[in-house]
């Protein structure tokens, strides 16, 4: 069976929330912090986002199962991508590379630059972007006592 990426639904949303709290967890383990946005973002803050004409969100679906999942608000010309998230049992197989692909071709035209931002000691997430093109813009305090890292990708 393949991973199949699409645009979400609002009926998504629980089952959205679900697999980004269980992605995250290791994020907040990693970062000393279980207060990382999304490990405390409730349902009505996912709908919310999933109804605002300003911001994208994809799915991964395997099968039924909801497996992944990226958002990413329009602002001018910029896309701030977030909440990448892959279910564990899934995590390392190229699943995070496929969605943050996918949510750059979605805004094709309609942004000149990508920026997120991730935990300043999540090398892999590091990794990942770098890999794909990201370049570090800066560092800062966060939710996590170790700080964040600030990338951005031109396009």
């Amino acid at each position: 069976m393949e991973v199949v990426i699409g645009p979400a639904a609002v009926a998504d949303a629980g089952e959205l929330l679900t697999v980004q709290r269980a992605a995250f967890l290791a994020e907040g383990a990693l970062n000393n912090s279980f207060t990382l946005p999304p490990l405390t973002e409730t349902l009505d803050e996912v709908r919310a986002a999933l109804a605002d004409p300003d911001t994208v969100v994809l799915v991964a679906r395997l099968g039924s199962r909801l497996v992944g999942s990226v958002r990413a608000r329009v602002a001018g010309r910029t896309g701030h991508v977030g909440r990448l998230a892959v279910a564990p049992d899934l995590q390392g197989h190229g699943l995070g590379a496929r969605l943050a692909g996918a949510i750059e071709a979605a805004l094709a035209g309609r942004v000149d630059r990508f920026e997120l931002f991730t935990g300043a000691t999540s090398a892999a997430n590091l990794r990942l972007y770098r890999k794909l093109g990201y370049v570090e813009t800066g560092w800062g305090p966060g939710a996590a006592p170790v700080g964040i890292t600030y990338l951005e990708k031109r396009v």
